[in-house]
């Protein structure tokens, strides 16, 4: 029998499949589906800070300010006017999820204010969270800010909310940073649990008939799943904060190469929107048929057997590997005209 457990943010967990924050987990029924079917913890739906400004119409300066921090913010989806997790009802939601089932639950908040935050985060412990996410995007829009900036406020506001609760805070970053790995590293001395590679941004399109900015969302692919698998793989082995990868994990063997390059968990979301629910349960079936395959006992045995530090050749994670690679590219393209 192949022993699927794993650790994240001080917890063992059953499996290396979490359910990333989706309207999914609004469902109590789902939460059940979710962990019948294998999922080894839930992140519920973002509670967003601006949503509940905008009830009490009380949205000062600092807040939206914070919209050029933050790409969930107001002005990017939800529509938060529509959005239906108000405070009470997320808490409420989040006590009758921990009741339901038996695998951690996990809060997820995205604001922009850091009294919000702390404010926030504190009763969503009280109302029994086993960890909190942090979804952050700092998206750079004022010329005179600087990435340093940037990196200060996240790690002020991450200080301030590790510093405010009892329970692990993994932080969810954006791909942007000039360097992940510091970033990484500075997390972890402000007392974040893990990071979990990558924020997905949601890009808005352009109505050329109506000139109008529109906001779009697409479902995550599998190709989205290569740069979060490239960082997991050098960050691994060279710090103690977990790590998870979220965005592209569709297939068995998306997962299997994200415990491969060293993260602890993966996080679906797309995939089940697309599949449903019952696909968690495909997936571990097809890891299991891979790893007896390979005469694997456990899936926490593969951690961190492709991350950079393990590999004899280290090139695919460095630059001279993009001139070989163009190179080989080429010299295929030129035989096949022959």
């Amino acid at each position: 029998m192949i022993d699927f457990s794993t650790h994240y943010l001080g917890l063992k967990l059953k499996g290396p499949i979490l359910v990333s924050s989706t309207p999914l987990s609004e469902s109590i029924d789902n939460v059940r589906r979710m962990e019948d079917a294998g999922a080894a913890a839930i992140v519920l739906t973002s509670l967003f800070e601006e949503q509940l400004a905008l009830e009490s119409r009380t949205l000062d300066e600092d807040l939206s300010r914070g919209t050029d921090s933050f790409a969930e913010s107001l002005g990017y989806l939800p529509d938060l006017d529509d959005y239906r997790m108000t405070q009470e009802v997320y808490l409420e939601h989040l006590r009758r999820a921990k009741s339901a089932v038996d695998i951690p639950i996990l809060a997820s908040l995205n604001g922009a204010t850091k009294g919000g935050w702390i404010r926030f985060a504190r009763e969503m412990e009280q109302a029994g969270a086993d960890a909190l996410e942090l979804n952050t995007y700092a998206l750079a829009t004022n010329p005179k800010q600087t990435a340093a900036e940037l990196e200060e406020q996240l790690l002020e506001l991450v200080k301030e909310v590790t510093s405010a609760v009892k329970i692990p805070v993994a932080v969810k970053l954006s791909p942007s940073f000039t360097s992940v790995p510091n970033l990484a590293l500075r997390l972890e001395g402000a007392s974040a649990k893990g990071i979990v590679l990558f924020n997905r941004f949601y890009q808005p399109d352009f109505d050329i008939e109506a000139l109008e900015v529109r906001p779009t969302l697409h479902f995550s692919t599998p190709s989205e799943l290569l740069p979060r698998l490239h960082w997991a793989a050098i960050l691994f082995g060279q710090m103690k904060i977990d790590l998870a990868i979220t965005g592209g994990v569709h297939s068995a063997e998306d997962v299997l190469k994200s415990i491969m390059a060293g993260a602890g968990v993966t996080m679906m979301c797309s995939a089940l929107h697309i599949h449903g629910i019952e696909h968690i349960e495909r997936v571990l079936a097809d890891m299991r048929y891979w790893l007896e395959k390979h005469e694997y006992d456990s899936l926490w045995g593969t951690r961190g057997c492709l991350s950079r530090r393990s590999v004899p050749d280290t090139s695919p994670f460095d630059r001279g590997n993009y001139i070989k690679t163009l190179s080989s590219y080429s010299l295929r393209q030129t035989v096949a005209a022959f």
